[in-house]
């Protein structure tokens, strides 16, 4: 008699029992309500638990990378001068947010909101590298750990002797990643900060209107290329610690923040280099499609309020009519139908001139109304427009809360915070993020560390106090 191999229940199609039978059944957005059960993370197991990171940095793009890793549950431990601290710590929009000073030695200094969102859940001590006795330290804490961040100067740390060079020695299995400005190459010494890399990188002459229209090279409000170096740079975290579990050994990452800016400028290099093109900046369109960018209209929906933002900026609305039957809808609305005889093929909208012609057409129509009269109008006649939300609506928003995206929490530091990092990062549903606090005072877990996971005695810790080694 023929033997009939058996599969596997766990490889069986269909659902294996009458709860996930019933679950299938379940209207999508209950299933992912379900699923994900946005409020109860921290019942969840943590996908990095286990996983111990050094992390040796400052400022936004490296503190970042590492943060990535503490919000999946690695323990990380951050390193900071005796002190001094990352520099962010002192900083926030106008130094108008600080908290309640955390030493002496800076008047009228504190945790200022600057160092929000790059730092979640890492404990904090101090250690000053150029001390003899800072090496040993160094050496323990690799020995037990899987591995480090640093965003000194090229060559600092090697010159420290806590370089990859030296640390691969002590412990094969280590990941070193060095994250700056420009990395090895002619520009090796070339420090980096967000404005430095959107800038060198050519991403800030693609950004703002041409200057036929008034425009010129604008940075971005916010560190995006902090932000966006520091997730590509947890990408390569995650890719070295599989790499790792496949072969044992670890490896050396390096991490340059002006590049990762070149990354997200597109075809703007591959344009040039085949027809010699110098990408140009082109304000609020889409320049691939028309109609597809943001316009400004006449009125605010805030007209009669102090806050300047809300008063005289919600003013704009996205408005995406590109297929040729919506961009006919658009003109019958805008009482415009000259412009789609003249520009009934998508082909033709999308040239220079045409998109000029187009959006002042639009600007013109918007003049006397509300950015939620023009979403309601053409929303009601089945065109996508959405209104550019500000910090206020973004809160206020329904979607935002349902996925969790923005949450209140207690924080130990801030007390109750406005929380988005973390949640904003996408969904798992079986191992999600979580946040425990944003960031902690200068030294908060020396004893922590020093005592209870190195093992060194009091009377050490406050030897090495009193000569200001930690």
């Amino acid at each position: 008699m023929e033997r009939i191999e058996r599969i596997p229940m766990e490889e069986q199609s269909g659902p294996r029992s009458r709860e996930e039978l019933e679950a299938n059944k379940m209207p999508y957005e209950e299933f992912c309500r379900k699923l994900f059960d946005v409020g109860n993370e921290f019942s969840k197991p943590q996908a990095l638990k286990g996983i111990r990171w050094l992390s040796c940095t400052m400022y936004i793009f490296t503190p970042h990378m590492v943060s990535n890793l503490a919000e999946l549950g690695a323990e990380v431990i951050k390193i900071e001068f005796p002190r001094l601290a990352d520099p962010m710590k002192h900083t926030s929009p106008f130094n108008e947010a600080y908290v309640y000073p955390l030493h002496d030695d800076r008047p009228l200094s504190g945790q200022g909101l600057g160092v929000i969102n790059a730092n979640v859940n890492k404990y904090f001590i101090t250690l000053d590298y150029h001390r003899p006795e800072a090496i040993e330290v160094m050496y323990r804490l690799v020995k037990m750990s899987d591995g480090l961040t640093e965003c000194y100067r090229p060559g600092t740390f090697d010159k420290w002797k806590i370089s990859y060079r030296y640390l691969m020695e002590i412990n094969p299995r280590f990941i070193y990643v060095w994250g700056g400005g420009f990395g090895y190459g002619p520009k090796v010494f070339g420090g980096s900060y967000d404005i430095l890399g959107q800038a060198h990188a050519g991403l800030a002459s693609i950004t703002g209107f041409h200057e036929d229209f008034g425009g010129f090279p604008v940075k971005h409000t916010n560190w995006v290329i902090d932000w966006y170096s520091g997730t590509l740079g947890t990408a390569g975290i995650l890719a070295a610690l599989y790499w790792r579990e496949k072969t044992g050994l670890g490896t050396m990452i390096e991490f340059s923040q002006v590049m990762c800016a070149a990354r997200c400028i597109g075809y703007t290099w591959p344009l040039y280099g085949k027809w010699g093109i110098v990408r140009q900046r082109w304000g609020n369109w889409d320049t691939l499609l028309c109609v597809h960018g943001i316009i400004c209209c006449g009125k605010s929906d805030y007209p009669d309020s102090k806050n300047p933002q809300l008063r005289d900026e919600a003013r704009y609305v996205m408005i995406s009519a590109f297929k040729d039957e919506d961009f006919k809808e658009l003109c019958k609305i805008i009482n415009r139908m000259d412009l789609y005889e003249k520009y009934q093929k998508h082909k033709d909208r999308v040239e220079a001139t045409a998109q000029i012609e187009i959006y002042n057409a639009l600007e013109e129509w918007a003049r006397d109304k509300s950015r939620s009269e023009v979403t309601k109008i053409l929303t009601e006649a089945g065109l996508l427009a959405m209104p550019v939300l500000n910090d206020k609506e973004i809160y206020e928003s329904p979607h935002f809360r349902a996925r969790g995206t923005i949450r209140w929490q207690a924080d130990p530091s801030y007390g109750d915070i406005l929380v988005h990092s973390t949640y904003s990062a996408g969904l798992l549903s079986k191992t999600p993020r979580r946040k425990y606090w944003d960031a902690r005072p200068v030294g908060a877990d020396n004893l922590r560390i020093y005592r209870e996971l190195l093992g060194y005695p009091m009377s050490t810790i406050k030897e090495w106090y009193a000569k200001g080694i930690i």
